[in-house]
């Protein structure tokens, strides 16, 4: 019983970073439906399957708790966690903009990060946004990896993590070490949030789930025209990521 609810935990969270870490609403435009073109997907069989599983987790599980959980909690609440769980993600952020020598950016943001974090309550009040109106300037180790001319390599549906790809699983992988919220890489950095992986897990449900009921339809509103799911969503995918690389 309890490996069951662990697997449901861990599939909240995965799932759920396609549209919360990449910001898949900002990224979705007319110009990713069009104008598509044969691509080397040699594992395509077996991204459909993912990707079908993972969408019934999303509208399943995710969707269902997070409605939930927003009939139980004010709004101004859950924007202030949603606002304290970005702020102390500055990490990533900030280290993948120095390795892109995008030294302005990185300096703003570590600007915002101690604005928030002793004006903003600990960083539940984005003051930084709302009142200095400086820019938040997201970026990962995918794209850094992409900055660097390195190619994405074929599409790959994470079994419960979504769309991805070979360069972007390093990314991942590297993004972690950074993050706060991961223990990868704990015995070296002593900012690390959980102490086991359930510790791990559970925050990060929690994150998504409060993130997700915020924004209850957007995933819906992504799929709403898709006639074939995987390469629809494999494609929404691929543009975004080149988009946030050429910016």
């Amino acid at each position: 019983m309890k490996k069951i609810i662990f697997i449901l935990i861990f599939a909240i969270f995965s799932f759920a970073n396609e549209t919360n870490n990449d910001n898949f609403s900002e990224e979705f435009d007319s110009e990713f439906t069009s104008n598509t073109k044969e691509v080397f997907d040699p594992l395509s069989g077996y991204n459909r399957i993912m990707t079908t599983f993972n969408d019934k987790v999303y509208l399943n599980v995710l969707v269902p708790v997070s409605k939930g959980y927003a009939y139980v909690v004010p709004e101004t609440a859950r924007t202030g966690v949603n606002n304290f769980f970005n702020n102390i993600m500055f990490p990533v952020r900030f280290v993948n903009n120095l390795l892109q020598l995008k030294f302005k950016n990185s300096s703003e943001e570590l600007g915002r990060f101690l604005i928030n974090s002793l004006w903003g309550l600990g960083g539940f009040m984005d003051l930084a946004t709302t009142e200095l109106h400086m820019k938040e300037h997201k970026e990962d180790f995918g794209q850094t990896l992409g900055f660097y001319g390195v190619g994405e390599g074929f599409h790959v549906v994470l079994p419960l993590l979504g769309p991805s790809n070979l360069r972007d699983i390093v990314g991942l992988t590297a993004d972690n070490v950074v993050s706060p919220l991961s223990r990868l890489g704990e015995d070296g950095i002593d900012y690390k949030i959980p102490n086991t992986v359930l510790e791990e897990y559970g925050i990060k449900t929690f994150d998504v789930v409060n993130y997700t009921s915020l924004n209850p339809d957007q995933y819906e509103t992504i799929k709403k025209d898709a006639l074939d799911l995987y390469p629809f969503l494999r494609d929404i995918y691929t543009q975004a990521r080149k988009r946030q690389i050429e910016e």
